[in-house]
Protein backbone atom coordinates (compact mmCIF):
# COMPACT_ATOMS: atom_id res chain seq x y z
CA UNK A 1 0.00 0.00 0.00
CA UNK A 2 1.52 3.35 -1.04
CA UNK A 3 1.62 6.24 1.40
CA UNK A 4 0.39 9.68 0.31
CA UNK A 5 3.14 12.24 -0.12
CA UNK A 6 3.18 15.69 1.42
CA UNK A 7 3.49 18.45 -1.16
CA UNK A 8 5.98 20.43 0.90
CA UNK A 9 7.84 23.48 -0.34
CA UNK A 10 11.56 22.54 -0.58
CA UNK A 11 12.51 26.14 0.12
CA UNK A 12 10.66 25.97 3.43
CA UNK A 13 12.49 22.79 4.38
CA UNK A 14 15.80 24.55 3.75
CA UNK A 15 14.57 27.51 5.79
CA UNK A 16 13.51 25.29 8.72
CA UNK A 17 16.90 23.55 8.79
CA UNK A 18 18.78 26.85 8.66
CA UNK A 19 16.55 28.27 11.39
CA UNK A 20 17.82 25.69 13.89
CA UNK A 21 21.40 25.85 12.63
CA UNK A 22 21.69 22.19 11.59
CA UNK A 23 23.71 20.83 8.68
CA UNK A 24 22.09 18.19 6.48
CA UNK A 25 23.82 15.34 8.30
CA UNK A 26 22.52 16.30 11.74
CA UNK A 27 19.07 17.17 10.39
CA UNK A 28 18.82 13.79 8.67
CA UNK A 29 19.78 11.94 11.86
CA UNK A 30 17.20 13.94 13.84
CA UNK A 31 14.52 13.09 11.26
CA UNK A 32 15.52 9.42 11.09
CA UNK A 33 16.48 9.34 7.40
CA UNK A 34 19.66 9.14 5.35
CA UNK A 35 21.39 12.41 4.37
CA UNK A 36 20.93 11.54 0.68
CA UNK A 37 17.17 11.34 1.18
CA UNK A 38 17.12 14.65 3.02
CA UNK A 39 19.10 16.28 0.20
CA UNK A 40 16.56 15.06 -2.37
CA UNK A 41 13.72 16.58 -0.37
CA UNK A 42 15.52 19.92 -0.10
CA UNK A 43 16.29 19.89 -3.83
CA UNK A 44 12.67 19.13 -4.68
CA UNK A 45 13.61 15.86 -6.39
CA UNK A 46 11.45 13.81 -4.01
CA UNK A 47 8.64 14.29 -1.52
CA UNK A 48 8.32 12.89 2.01
CA UNK A 49 5.25 11.03 3.15
CA UNK A 50 3.00 12.83 5.60
CA UNK A 51 4.50 10.80 8.45
CA UNK A 52 8.02 11.74 7.32
CA UNK A 53 7.01 15.39 7.01
CA UNK A 54 5.66 15.30 10.57
CA UNK A 55 8.96 13.81 11.72
CA UNK A 56 10.76 16.63 9.93
CA UNK A 57 8.66 19.22 11.73
CA UNK A 58 9.45 17.64 15.08
CA UNK A 59 13.16 17.28 14.31
CA UNK A 60 13.50 20.89 13.14
CA UNK A 61 11.21 22.38 15.82
CA UNK A 62 8.95 23.93 13.18
CA UNK A 63 5.14 23.91 12.93
CA UNK A 64 4.04 21.27 10.42
CA UNK A 65 2.08 23.81 8.40
CA UNK A 66 5.19 25.90 7.76
CA UNK A 67 6.41 23.37 5.19
CA UNK A 68 3.50 24.26 2.89
CA UNK A 69 3.98 28.05 2.91
CA UNK A 70 5.14 29.91 -0.19
CA UNK A 71 7.67 31.97 1.75
CA UNK A 72 9.24 31.87 5.18
CA UNK A 73 7.55 33.76 8.02
CA UNK A 74 9.55 36.43 9.81
CA UNK A 75 10.57 35.59 13.37
CA UNK A 76 9.79 38.96 14.92
CA UNK A 77 11.48 39.66 18.25
CA UNK A 78 8.89 39.18 20.98
CA UNK A 79 10.82 41.27 23.52
CA UNK A 80 13.56 43.90 23.20
CA UNK A 81 16.89 42.11 22.78
CA UNK A 82 19.35 43.71 25.21
CA UNK A 83 22.07 41.06 24.92
CA UNK A 84 25.61 41.94 23.94
CA UNK A 85 28.96 40.15 23.72
CA UNK A 86 32.03 42.31 24.06
CA UNK A 87 29.79 45.36 24.02
CA UNK A 88 28.31 44.49 20.60
CA UNK A 89 24.75 43.26 19.88
CA UNK A 90 24.49 39.49 19.51
CA UNK A 91 23.07 37.59 16.55
CA UNK A 92 19.54 36.40 15.92
CA UNK A 93 17.88 34.58 18.85
CA UNK A 94 17.76 30.80 18.57
CA UNK A 95 14.54 28.87 18.10
CA UNK A 96 14.87 27.63 21.68
CA UNK A 97 15.02 31.16 23.04
CA UNK A 98 12.13 32.35 20.85
CA UNK A 99 9.92 29.45 21.95
CA UNK A 100 10.78 30.04 25.62
CA UNK A 101 9.84 33.71 25.38
CA UNK A 102 6.68 32.85 23.48
CA UNK A 103 5.57 30.35 26.12
CA UNK A 104 6.20 32.88 28.90
CA UNK A 105 4.16 35.49 27.03
CA UNK A 106 1.31 33.01 26.56
CA UNK A 107 1.26 32.28 30.27
CA UNK A 108 1.44 35.95 31.10
CA UNK A 109 -1.48 36.67 28.76
CA UNK A 110 -3.63 34.10 30.54
CA UNK A 111 -2.64 35.41 33.95
CA UNK A 112 -3.29 39.02 32.90
CA UNK A 113 -6.83 38.14 31.89
CA UNK A 114 -7.25 36.30 35.20
CA UNK A 115 -6.03 39.35 37.13
CA UNK A 116 -8.41 41.63 35.24
CA UNK A 117 -11.35 39.33 35.97
CA UNK A 118 -10.38 39.42 39.66
CA UNK A 119 -10.45 43.22 39.56
CA UNK A 120 -6.83 43.51 40.69
CA UNK A 121 -5.11 46.90 40.84
CA UNK A 122 -1.83 47.86 39.21
CA UNK A 123 1.33 47.06 41.16
CA UNK A 124 2.89 50.32 42.40
CA UNK A 125 6.53 49.22 42.03
CA UNK A 126 6.39 48.46 38.28
CA UNK A 127 8.03 51.38 36.49
CA UNK A 128 8.47 53.27 39.77
CA UNK A 129 11.99 54.54 38.94
CA UNK A 130 13.74 56.18 36.01
CA UNK A 131 16.89 54.57 34.63
CA UNK A 132 19.04 57.35 36.08
CA UNK A 133 17.84 56.70 39.64
CA UNK A 134 20.52 55.94 42.23
CA UNK A 135 21.03 52.15 42.48
CA UNK A 136 20.95 52.41 46.27
CA UNK A 137 17.42 53.84 46.20
CA UNK A 138 16.11 51.21 43.78
CA UNK A 139 17.76 48.35 45.69
CA UNK A 140 16.31 49.63 48.96
CA UNK A 141 12.83 49.77 47.45
CA UNK A 142 13.12 46.22 46.10
CA UNK A 143 14.18 45.03 49.57
CA UNK A 144 11.17 46.79 51.10
CA UNK A 145 8.71 45.26 48.61
CA UNK A 146 10.21 41.76 48.89
CA UNK A 147 10.43 42.04 52.69
CA UNK A 148 14.11 41.14 53.01
CA UNK A 149 17.00 42.92 54.68
CA UNK A 150 20.63 43.19 53.64
CA UNK A 151 22.04 39.68 53.85
CA UNK A 152 24.36 39.48 56.85
CA UNK A 153 25.34 35.82 56.63
CA UNK A 154 22.47 34.45 58.67
CA UNK A 155 21.07 32.25 55.88
CA UNK A 156 22.29 29.56 53.52
CA UNK A 157 22.51 30.54 49.86
CA UNK A 158 19.51 28.48 48.75
CA UNK A 159 17.44 29.82 51.66
CA UNK A 160 18.30 33.36 50.59
CA UNK A 161 17.28 32.72 46.99
CA UNK A 162 14.07 31.04 48.14
CA UNK A 163 13.23 34.05 50.32
CA UNK A 164 13.79 36.42 47.39
CA UNK A 165 11.60 34.39 45.04
CA UNK A 166 8.85 34.01 47.62
CA UNK A 167 8.97 37.72 48.33
CA UNK A 168 8.73 38.55 44.64
CA UNK A 169 5.82 36.17 44.10
CA UNK A 170 3.95 37.50 47.13
CA UNK A 171 4.43 41.00 45.76
CA UNK A 172 2.80 39.96 42.49
CA UNK A 173 5.71 38.97 40.23
CA UNK A 174 5.55 35.70 38.29
CA UNK A 175 9.00 34.10 38.69
CA UNK A 176 9.57 31.43 36.05
CA UNK A 177 12.64 29.19 35.94
CA UNK A 178 13.71 26.56 33.47
CA UNK A 179 16.81 25.10 31.87
CA UNK A 180 14.95 23.43 29.00
CA UNK A 181 12.45 24.36 26.28
CA UNK A 182 8.99 23.52 27.60
CA UNK A 183 9.11 19.95 28.91
CA UNK A 184 11.63 18.69 26.35
CA UNK A 185 14.66 17.53 28.32
CA UNK A 186 16.57 17.10 25.05
CA UNK A 187 16.35 20.83 24.32
CA UNK A 188 18.49 22.49 26.95
CA UNK A 189 18.64 26.26 27.07
CA UNK A 190 22.06 27.67 26.27
CA UNK A 191 23.31 29.87 29.09
CA UNK A 192 25.84 31.45 26.74
CA UNK A 193 22.89 32.78 24.71
CA UNK A 194 20.82 34.30 27.52
CA UNK A 195 20.49 34.23 31.29
CA UNK A 196 17.02 35.64 31.73
CA UNK A 197 14.37 38.06 30.59
CA UNK A 198 11.79 40.39 32.06
CA UNK A 199 8.26 41.22 30.90
CA UNK A 200 7.15 44.46 32.51
CA UNK A 201 3.43 44.92 33.08
CA UNK A 202 1.56 46.69 35.90
CA UNK A 203 -0.79 43.73 36.48
CA UNK A 204 1.27 40.70 35.43
CA UNK A 205 5.03 41.28 35.56
CA UNK A 206 7.24 38.28 34.74
CA UNK A 207 10.87 37.42 35.28
CA UNK A 208 12.39 34.31 33.71
CA UNK A 209 15.63 32.75 34.95
CA UNK A 210 17.67 30.35 32.82
CA UNK A 211 18.26 27.64 35.43
CA UNK A 212 20.90 25.97 33.26
CA UNK A 213 23.18 28.70 34.61
CA UNK A 214 25.38 28.37 37.69
CA UNK A 215 23.35 28.89 40.89
CA UNK A 216 25.24 32.03 41.86
CA UNK A 217 24.73 33.56 38.45
CA UNK A 218 21.00 32.82 38.71
CA UNK A 219 20.83 34.93 41.87
CA UNK A 220 22.37 37.91 40.07
CA UNK A 221 20.04 37.34 37.11
CA UNK A 222 17.00 37.27 39.41
CA UNK A 223 17.88 40.69 40.84
CA UNK A 224 18.82 42.03 37.40
CA UNK A 225 15.41 41.06 35.98
CA UNK A 226 13.55 42.39 39.03
CA UNK A 227 15.35 45.70 38.49
CA UNK A 228 13.94 45.72 34.96
CA UNK A 229 10.44 45.68 36.45
CA UNK A 230 11.20 48.53 38.83
CA UNK A 231 12.36 50.52 35.79
CA UNK A 232 9.31 49.42 33.78
CA UNK A 233 11.59 47.86 31.16
CA UNK A 234 11.19 44.56 29.30
CA UNK A 235 13.95 42.66 27.56
CA UNK A 236 16.15 39.61 27.10
CA UNK A 237 19.40 39.76 29.06
CA UNK A 238 22.69 37.95 29.30
CA UNK A 239 23.92 40.22 32.15
CA UNK A 240 27.15 40.82 30.22
CA UNK A 241 29.42 42.95 32.41
CA UNK A 242 30.59 44.97 29.40
CA UNK A 243 27.07 45.76 28.18
CA UNK A 244 26.79 49.52 27.63
CA UNK A 245 23.01 49.65 27.04
CA UNK A 246 21.49 52.04 29.54
CA UNK A 247 18.90 49.53 30.80
CA UNK A 248 21.49 46.83 31.36
CA UNK A 249 23.97 49.12 33.07
CA UNK A 250 21.24 50.31 35.43
CA UNK A 251 19.94 46.82 36.18
CA UNK A 252 23.43 45.43 36.78
CA UNK A 253 24.13 48.28 39.19
CA UNK A 254 20.92 47.64 41.14
CA UNK A 255 21.53 43.88 41.31
CA UNK A 256 25.06 44.44 42.59
CA UNK A 257 23.94 47.01 45.15
CA UNK A 258 21.15 44.73 46.37
CA UNK A 259 23.39 41.70 46.86
CA UNK A 260 26.46 43.51 48.21
CA UNK A 261 26.01 47.21 49.11
CA UNK A 262 28.93 49.20 47.71
CA UNK A 263 30.16 51.04 50.81
CA UNK A 264 30.06 47.98 53.03
CA UNK A 265 31.64 45.83 50.34
CA UNK A 266 34.54 48.21 49.70
CA UNK A 267 35.30 48.63 53.40
CA UNK A 268 35.39 44.86 53.92
CA UNK A 269 37.47 44.36 50.77
CA UNK A 270 40.06 46.87 52.03
CA UNK A 271 40.47 45.06 55.36
CA UNK A 272 40.28 41.49 54.04
CA UNK A 273 43.19 39.08 53.65
CA UNK A 274 45.83 40.10 51.08
CA UNK A 275 45.44 36.80 49.23
CA UNK A 276 42.78 37.32 46.52
CA UNK A 277 41.18 33.87 46.77
CA UNK A 278 40.99 34.00 50.55
CA UNK A 279 39.51 37.50 50.37
CA UNK A 280 36.83 36.36 47.96
CA UNK A 281 35.95 33.37 50.11
CA UNK A 282 35.69 35.52 53.25
CA UNK A 283 33.39 38.05 51.60
CA UNK A 284 31.24 35.28 50.15
CA UNK A 285 30.69 33.95 53.67
CA UNK A 286 30.09 37.45 55.01
CA UNK A 287 27.36 38.32 52.52
CA UNK A 288 26.22 34.72 52.23
CA UNK A 289 26.35 34.88 48.47
CA UNK A 290 28.55 32.85 46.16
CA UNK A 291 32.14 33.66 45.36
CA UNK A 292 31.01 34.49 41.83
CA UNK A 293 28.71 37.24 43.12
CA UNK A 294 31.63 38.65 45.12
CA UNK A 295 33.88 38.61 42.07
CA UNK A 296 31.19 40.25 39.94
CA UNK A 297 30.73 43.00 42.53
CA UNK A 298 34.49 43.55 42.75
CA UNK A 299 34.58 43.90 38.96
CA UNK A 300 31.74 46.44 38.90
CA UNK A 301 33.45 48.48 41.63
CA UNK A 302 36.79 48.44 39.83
CA UNK A 303 38.53 46.27 42.42
CA UNK A 304 39.57 43.50 39.98
CA UNK A 305 40.05 43.26 36.21
CA UNK A 306 37.79 41.57 33.67
CA UNK A 307 40.09 38.58 33.10
CA UNK A 308 39.90 37.62 36.78
CA UNK A 309 36.13 37.83 36.66
CA UNK A 310 35.87 35.74 33.46
CA UNK A 311 38.13 33.01 34.86
CA UNK A 312 35.95 32.75 37.98
CA UNK A 313 32.69 32.71 36.02
CA UNK A 314 33.77 29.95 33.63
CA UNK A 315 35.00 27.78 36.50
CA UNK A 316 31.76 28.30 38.43
CA UNK A 317 29.60 27.49 35.42
CA UNK A 318 31.50 24.29 34.72
CA UNK A 319 31.21 23.21 38.33
CA UNK A 320 27.49 23.74 38.65
CA UNK A 321 26.32 22.94 35.11
CA UNK A 322 23.45 20.50 35.45
CA UNK A 323 20.36 19.20 33.75
CA UNK A 324 17.75 21.64 34.97
CA UNK A 325 14.00 21.00 34.93
CA UNK A 326 11.23 23.53 34.62
CA UNK A 327 9.52 25.30 37.52
CA UNK A 328 6.34 27.28 37.14
CA UNK A 329 5.75 30.47 39.02
CA UNK A 330 3.91 29.34 42.17
CA UNK A 331 1.60 32.35 41.96
CA UNK A 332 0.79 31.51 38.34
CA UNK A 333 0.26 27.80 39.11
CA UNK A 334 -2.13 28.53 41.98
CA UNK A 335 -4.22 30.81 39.75
CA UNK A 336 -4.44 28.19 36.98
CA UNK A 337 -5.32 25.41 39.42
CA UNK A 338 -8.03 27.50 41.09
CA UNK A 339 -9.67 28.16 37.73
CA UNK A 340 -9.37 24.50 36.67
CA UNK A 341 -10.80 23.07 39.88
CA UNK A 342 -13.69 25.55 39.79
CA UNK A 343 -14.61 24.36 36.30
CA UNK A 344 -13.98 27.72 34.66
CA UNK A 345 -10.89 26.37 32.85
CA UNK A 346 -10.71 23.04 31.04
CA UNK A 347 -8.23 20.57 32.52
CA UNK A 348 -6.77 20.21 29.04
CA UNK A 349 -6.04 23.93 28.86
CA UNK A 350 -4.74 24.02 32.43
CA UNK A 351 -2.37 21.18 31.58
CA UNK A 352 -1.01 23.12 28.60
CA UNK A 353 -0.47 26.23 30.71
CA UNK A 354 1.32 24.33 33.47
CA UNK A 355 3.16 21.83 31.30
CA UNK A 356 1.68 18.79 33.09
CA UNK A 357 -0.68 16.00 32.07
CA UNK A 358 -4.37 17.00 32.52
CA UNK A 359 -4.98 13.83 34.52
CA UNK A 360 -2.29 14.94 37.00
CA UNK A 361 -3.69 18.40 37.68
CA UNK A 362 -5.26 17.36 40.99
CA UNK A 363 -2.06 15.59 42.06
CA UNK A 364 -0.08 18.67 41.11
CA UNK A 365 -2.49 20.82 43.15
CA UNK A 366 -1.95 18.62 46.20
CA UNK A 367 1.83 18.87 45.86
CA UNK A 368 1.52 22.64 45.61
CA UNK A 369 -0.86 22.78 48.55
CA UNK A 370 -3.47 24.53 46.40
Amino acid sequence: MSHPHAQINPEMLRWARGRVGMDIGHAAVAAGVKPEQFERWEAGDALPTFRQAQNLAQALHAPFGFFFLQQAPVDEPLLPDLRTVGGRPVGKPSVDLLETVKQALQRQAWYLEYQQEQGMSSLPFVGKFKLNARPQLVAADIRAVLGVDVEQGQRQWDDYQRALIQGAEQAGVLVMRSGIVGNNTHRKLDVSEFRGFAISHPLAPVVFINSADAPAARLFTLLHELAHLWFGSSGISNAESGNLRQEEVACNAVAGEFLAPAELFKSLWATACADLFTCIAELARRFHVSQLVVVRRALDLGLIDRRTYNDFYLAELERFRQAAGSKNSVRFARAVIAEALSGRLLLRDAGKLLGVQPAKIRQFAEQLGA
